[in-house]
């Protein structure tokens, strides 16, 4: 069924929907997709992070390094698929990307419980750690930790631009939250603490 309601008005969480779930027979529960927050349905973490073409093989390398260790530990990301790799164009956006590169999106199961472990949690923190520390990657504005923004405004050629521009165009701070402040360094932030594999349960 093709959508005619423009114009949407509305708010963003209120918009959502995916694929063709609001229209099939078979979903649970009629008019709901399961990734609605009102049935008990889908749950998972997305994380997501871009790495510049000169350190894909590199990291590439690393996480296989992980795997050699721990076989079936990417066996349940991003539902039995893996890792999903796209190219991304560099940009001349003040946060665009500074050069040509590939996002890594994974996406894995978590428990509703905050405290309950997530699945080979000590590999996939290895792995965000990698990307981001490491390597230096920009992680996907809406598809991670606290942590994976650690004074990532500095990490675009262009960061304090857009800080220029943002505070000329918005000085009361209208369009900001105690989120977005955080995320580009103009309120502290407490980080998760950092799985090692003896320790089940991490805080994030």
């Amino acid at each position: 069924i093709s959508f005619t309601g423009y114009p949407i008005i509305g708010y963003q969480n209120k918009m959502q929907s995916s694929g063709e779930c609001f229209d099939s027979q078979n979903n649970l529960v009629d008019g709901y997709c399961g990734w609605d927050p009102r049935i008990n349905g889908q749950f998972y973490v997305s994380n997501g992070f871009t790495l510049p073409m000169s350190k894909v093989k590199s990291f590439i390398q690393d996480i296989k390094k992980l795997v050699k260790m721990e076989p079936t530990s990417l066996c349940g990301l991003e539902g039995y698929m893996g890792i999903l790799m796209r190219y991304v164009k560099a940009s001349s956006a003040y946060l665009g990307k500074d050069d040509d590169g590939i996002e890594f999106d994974i996406t894995y199961y978590r428990s509703r419980d905050a405290l309950g472990p997530r699945l080979n949690e000590d590999i996939i923190d290895e792995i965000e750690q990698l990307a981001i520390f490491k390597y230096g990657g920009v992680p996907h504005w809406g598809k991670n930790r606290n942590i994976a923004f650690e004074g990532v405004i500095n990490k675009y050629k262009d960061g304090q631009k857009f800080m220029e521009v943002k505070e000329r165009y918005d000085p009361l701070g209208l369009f900001s939250s105690d989120w977005t402040d955080q995320v580009l360094g103009l309120k502290a932030s407490t980080y998760g603490i950092g799985c090692a594999r003896e320790e089940i349960i991490c805080k994030t």
